[in-house]
């Protein structure tokens, strides 16, 4: 192992075979991760966050369990991960992506179409929920969008709004969290293009601009933000795929996720289907992102892509192809160049501690 070290975490589908949540060891100077425990105690963990208990400022991971009945479960870093308590129900179907905000925890379920917040104790463990807030509405695709689909919660830069976009309803809704009661209550919804199917969003570093990607359409919604008012006001959309890109014999791409640098340069994202991340360069308005490049994602499907904390290397969760690649960026261009992979079955999500 190289003289600086870290931690990360891969989530997976279980019931496709995966080994559930996958701690490995990092290298950030060459951005290797070599495996060392799993454990599959929270069934299909597809996403995953990292915390810190407030009494001791030990890690706690955080993990849903995107089942028909739903669930969220905290862990330790304990040999292999650890539950803390039990894995909660969160009072919605599929839950596919969480945050941690205002001392909560938050999920979105994305069969039911509905947010869940759930209290943290002083040890990092997860209470009962304490409100769902359930999304209405649909959209123009018949087979994806005849009803609401939440598919990603996050808190914004400042800390005052939890923001969650849903893919059936083609909207970003705003939420106010109470840290006393964990009551979450609609602040403001905004309306996307009909059928884009928004999936997941990522904000710039000057905390002024975010980037909604569409699941359902190969593009970006690029919005400015305003944490004072909390609202989002779409000022574009661009292509993430060449003209006449394809995924090849007639089907489809679908995008999956997006992460923007540390110096609001430039823009990734991975386009399942296609099997490629696109680079895209930003000017200094943050409101043009202009495709620069596709390149192959290291394997088939790519279903998550995150940034590590330096910001030196990309990791991409390949769902079909069971595995997760690393790629060096190019700190010029932000092209990035795959380095490596390890064998990671079904797997769906990476994230550091």
């Amino acid at each position: 192992m190289g003289s600086s070290a870290g931690r990360a975490f891969i989530g997976s589908f279980t019931s496709a075979g995966g080994r559930g949540i996958t701690a490995a060891a990092v290298d950030r100077d060459s951005g290797a991760l070599t495996v060392l425990a799993a454990t599959d105690a929270v069934p299909d963990p597809s996403f995953l966050a990292v915390g810190s208990a407030p009494g001791s400022g030990v890690t706690v991971l955080y993990a849903v369990s995107e089942t028909p009945g739903g669930g969220a479960a905290a862990l330790v870093d304990d040999g292999p991960p650890r539950l803390i308590g039990e894995v909660r129900p969160v009072g919605g179907d599929s839950p596919t992506h969480l945050a941690l905000a205002a001392g909560h925890l938050v999920t979105a379920n994305y069969g039911s179409g509905s947010v869940t917040a759930l209290p943290l104790g002083p040890d990092g463990a997860i209470g009962p929920a304490a409100s769902v807030l359930r999304h209405e509405g649909s959209g123009p695709d018949a087979g994806r969008q005849a009803s609401p689909h939440a598919h990603q919660v996050l808190a914004d830069p400042s800390g005052r709004w939890v923001l969650s976009v849903d893919l059936g309803t083609d909207s970003v809704r705003v939420c106010a969290l109470d840290e006393r009661t964990g009551a979450l209550k609609l602040h403001a919804e905004t309306a996307l293009r009909p059928g884009t199917g928004p999936r997941h969003l990522a904000f710039h570093p000057s905390g002024g601009h975010l980037y909604v990607l569409n699941e359902l359409e190969p593009t970006i919604t690029v919005c400015r933000w305003g944490a004072a008012d909390g609202l989002l006001d779409p000022v574009g959309e661009v292509a993430v795929l060449p003209d006449g890109a394809d995924a090849g014999g007639g089907a489809r791409t679908y995008p999956s996720e997006l992460a923007v640098s540390h110096d609001g340069r430039f823009l990734w994202t991975a386009n399942r289907g296609h099997d490629s991340i696109s680079v895209l360069t930003l000017d200094e308005t943050a409101e043009k992102p202009a495709l620069a490049a596709a390149v192959g994602c290291g394997g088939r499907w790519p279903r998550d892509l995150t940034l590590d904390p330096t910001g030196q290397w990309l990791y991409v969760a390949n769902e079909h192809s069971g595995d997760v690649s690393w790629f060096a960026v190019d700190a010029e261009t932000g092209i990035p160049a795959h380095v490596g992979s390890i064998e990671a079955p079904a797997a769906s999500c990476v994230v550091f501690a």
